[in-house]
């Protein structure tokens, strides 16, 4: 229930903002993908200063901080073994 009321009150503050900057909403694409990228990066912002702050090495990387996906482990494609052609090949359609 926390993080609905924390989002309600977020995009209060956005609405506010937008009023104050006259932007429509919903935005114009540049205004809204400009604010999407803003938000991808000041999600990046609290660990990095947590981890200068704890004297921590930061990740370079972003797949040190990739979790699981939420339904699990998705299916991976196969291959057709190498002697198995298309049906096309074998005169099939």
């Amino acid at each position: 229930m926390k993080i609905y009321v924390v989002s309600l009150a977020v995009g209060l503050l956005v609405g506010v903002i937008y009023s104050l900057l006259n932007v429509r909403s919903p935005a114009p694409p540049v205004v809204a993908l400009v604010g999407l990228l803003g938000i991808l990066v000041g999600e990046q912002i609290p660990p990095l200063i947590r981890h200068l702050w704890n004297r921590e090495p930061v990740t370079v990387s972003w797949l040190h901080q990739v979790k699981p996906h939420m339904f699990g482990h998705l299916p991976k494609a196969t291959r057709p073994e190498a002697d198995e052609k298309p049906a096309i090949e074998r005169g099939q359609s």
